[in-house]
């Protein structure tokens, strides 16, 4: 039953992640996953269901990542950062990236209230919480502004990913990161 589940989740993953969540109907979700619709609506009683489903996935991997890259910087805050944007730069520059799944989604509904954005919300929240965390470790006079910032720089990033060439995207986050921490008064 699980693996009916994680199927149908798998599917719409890869199907909201590629066309959007709003040009997907759970039709297509169950024909491309082989279920019963039934079987659909058992996991998942509604789209929005679904869609959150598909949010929240995609946030325990981003912060696994994360966490994966402060574990090993625990007390080099400068490094941390600067691993971040590595990897965020090796994210923009795959040729399947299409943006990041919370921001996406987010830009697709009106409605402040929507489930789907409110996991965008907390995920955002997430990602300034942890930037002010490492601009705190900084010893930064202005740790909240180097902290918005960091968030600006990151989801400019990826939603600018396209502005960016393949091989250029680590360097160009790099160089921001590198001014962002002078203007700060970070030794790097």
């Amino acid at each position: 039953m699980a693996d009916v589940r994680e199927r149908i989740l798998d599917t719409a993953s890869t199907l909201f992640y590629q066309r959007g969540v709003r040009a997907v109907g759970v039709d297509l979700v169950v024909q491309e996953a082989a279920v019963a619709k039934t079987s659909l609506y058992r996991y998942f009683p509604t789209k929005d269901d679904l869609i959150v489903a598909f949010l929240e996935r995609e946030d325990l991997a981003f912060w696994a990542l994360w966490d994966g890259v402060a574990r090993q910087h625990p007390d080099d805050p400068a490094g941390e950062l600067e691993a971040h944007m590595r990897w965020i730069g090796a994210r923009l520059a795959r040729s399947n990236y299409r943006g990041c799944p919370q921001i996406n989604v987010a830009a697709e509904f009106a409605d402040q209230d929507h489930p789907a954005r409110e996991v965008s919300r907390r995920h955002m929240q997430a990602l300034r919480s942890r930037l002010q965390d490492i601009a705190r470790r900084l010893d930064t006079p202005r740790p909240d502004q180097l902290a918005a910032q960091l968030a600006v720089l990151v989801n400019g990033a990826f939603v600018s990913s396209a502005l960016l060439n393949p091989e250029e995207a680590t360097e160009v986050l790099l160089g921001c990161l590198k001014a962002l921490l002078a203007g700060a008064h970070v030794r790097g």
